[in-house]
């Protein structure tokens, strides 16, 4: 893949449709989100045409704050999961990829770069017409860490008002199955952490 990748999404909208571009804008990856399952269930294609299926991002929980989110691809092998690291995800996001369900070392963490951004986000996101401009004022970053502690990618917040704009970067040499695990859940994480990303 050829990084910066471009993430963007509307943030009004039913059902939760992100689409991915690489450095020359060529369509790398589409993810839509199941609508109205009780059961989390997204589905990651190469492209918007949805010809091609990458994987599934499934849980087997209904609400958790602390679920795991198994990566499958399209044989239904597990080659990943990401968990949100649960009560600390409240002041700083924080969560945690493993190499698959099974595992319970994480082989990556991601954890937000600013507390402040947070809380500013947060204050400012509940006052009505103000809240709007968050989206462009506020943007988190959150850095994807390996077990040294090394930043190994980076997804930053671009300024927007009606949708949501990421930009990863890539910082350091990872395999191409380390990337696809990254990339799913960093795409995971956005999901979760709602309009903020």
């Amino acid at each position: 893949m050829k990084y910066p990748l471009n993430l963007s999404f509307k943030l009004i909208t039913f059902i939760k449709q992100i689409y991915v571009t690489d450095s020359d804008g060529k369509s790398v990856l589409y993810i839509k989100q199941k609508f109205l399952k009780l059961k989390e269930h997204v589905e990651l294609f190469t492209d918007d045409t949805k010809e091609k299926k990458l994987c599934d991002i499934k849980t087997n929980n209904i609400i958790d704050l602390a679920a795991l989110y198994e990566f499958t691809d399209d044989q239904n092998n597990n080659f990943g999961a990401i968990r949100r690291k649960g009560l600390k995800s409240f002041l700083r996001a924080s969560f945690e990829i493993y190499p698959n369900s099974a595992d319970t070392t994480p082989e990556f963490k991601i954890s937000e770069k600013s507390v402040f951004t947070r809380i500013l986000d947060s204050l400012f996101g509940q006052i009505p017409i103000i809240g709007f401009l968050t989206g462009y004022v506020a943007n988190p970053s959150y850095l994807v860490t390996d077990n040294s502690g090394k930043t190994v990618m980076e997804l930053i917040k671009q300024p927007a008002l009606w949708e949501g704009k990421f930009t990863i970067e890539s910082r350091s040499e990872l395999s191409a199955q380390q990337q696809t695990r990254i990339l799913v859940g960093l795409i995971m994480m956005v999901l979760l952490e709602g309009k903020r990303g």
